[in-house]
């Protein structure tokens, strides 16, 4: 099991131009990593929906990758998005899960199926291409370049110890630039990046 600096600190030291929309938990341990532009935190409504974003930022920008940071709570509860990524042909999306098989921005709840779900095996049903699975900080860092290139949709799942991440407090709050402006203000923002 790794660390979620293990997890992202490599990520980070690989990203050229990537989008990378984060979630729950993960939205404040990437803002220790990235202050990029293409940084999107997706933890202002009902959970579950930041692969459903990724995708579909995916599908709206086929020249840019897109990586997503998702929960496996998160996962559990949008499953469907595994076959529309590969149905709508999202070939330039990178899914990572999260799997600390706990709820962790409300308490660390246990995740249903928590130490029994294999997202890469329902990945691979699914129709991605490709769909790994990594517990070991080491083996994944050497494998992360080359999973973020060439044609996906490509599912990552990391095994990383539970922690213990509060809800997102956007408008001040936050120490970091992407999380700081309220969501409608980074939608906005995010759509004069890609929209002339």
């Amino acid at each position: 099991m790794m660390t979620k600096d293990q997890a992202l600190a490599p990520l980070a030291a690989c990203r050229t131009d990537e989008i990378v929309v984060t979630t729950m938990g993960m939205v404040r341990p990437w803002a220790a990593h990235s202050t990029h532009d293409l940084d999107f935190a997706s933890a202002d409504s009902a959970m579950g929906h930041a692969a459903d974003l990724a995708v579909g930022l995916a599908l709206a920008q086929p020249a840019r990758k897109v990586v997503c940071l998702n929960g496996d709570g998160s996962m559990l509860m949008t499953l469907g998005t595994l076959v529309t990524a590969v149905d709508n042909g999202a070939r330039n999306l990178v899914l990572f899960v999260i799997q600390n098989d706990a709820y962790e921005i409300t308490g660390n709840q246990r995740v249903p199926g928590a130490g029994q779900v294999d997202f890469a095996a329902m990945a691979r049903a699914a129709g991605f291409p490709r769909a790994h699975a990594f517990a070991d900080p080491a083996p994944y860092a050497a494998a992360l370049p080359e999973l973020l290139r060439g044609d996906g949709p490509v599912l990552v799942t990391l095994r990383v110890e539970p922690g213990r991440e509060s809800p997102l407090g956007r408008e001040g709050k936050e120490t970091a630039a992407y999380l700081r402006r309220s969501a409608p203000d980074e939608v906005r923002r995010f759509r004069r990046l890609f929209v002339p």
